[in-house]
């Protein structure tokens, strides 16, 4: 532990590097990770085998991570799962989001630039990238590479069905 960290209670540390002025809050469980200075992971936070969170980043509310890197001032604040992802710098990920690494033989890989936005509830179905400056649409279903300064959108158009109602009378 390096100086001045704070650790929320009921929390499970196991083989963990946690770097300066760094917070664990409440009911975290983090295993073989590396955190470093200035972050803030939690509460119910989950950082699971090689996680390496760059400085001042977080990892906020019911996130899980396994086999990471977040970027520097990187943040994923609630309900997302990121596994076998290098996330840049400054990155933003939305609530809710997922990175698709499994397809039920071989795991793959997801990487997103700095200073990207995925927007909340967003699937990354890896193998993907998302370039630097990049914004990926909420909601979207992102299966092929997004360049850099661009948006990304993959959702089906929405098309309401008038004077319908499921108890037909």
């Amino acid at each position: 532990l390096g100086d001045n960290v704070h650790i929320g209670a009921n929390t499970i540390l196991k083989d963990v590097r946690i770097g300066n002025n760094s917070k664990i809050e409440p009911f975290s469980h983090i295993d073989s990770a590396k955190i470093g200075n200035d972050c803030v992971i939690g509460p119910y936070a989950r950082l699971r085998e090689g996680s390496n969170i760059g400085e001042s980043a977080k990892i906020g509310n019911f996130v899980e991570t396994k086999n990471i890197t977040l970027g520097i001032g990187a943040k994923a604040n609630h309900l997302s799962y990121l596994g076998d992802s290098e996330i840049g710098n400054k990155t933003n990920i939305g609530a809710g989001t997922i990175t698709c690494n499994y397809d039920g033989e071989d795991k793959h890989k997801t990487n997103i630039g700095n200073n990207s936005f995925i927007g909340s509830n967003s699937a990354l179905v890896a193998p993907v990238t998302v370039g630097s400056n990049s914004t990926i649409a909420a909601g979207s279903v992102i299966t092929k590479d997004v360049p850099d300064n661009a948006l990304g959108v993959g959702r089906a158009k929405q098309t309401n069905k008038e004077n319908w109602s499921k108890d037909k009378d």
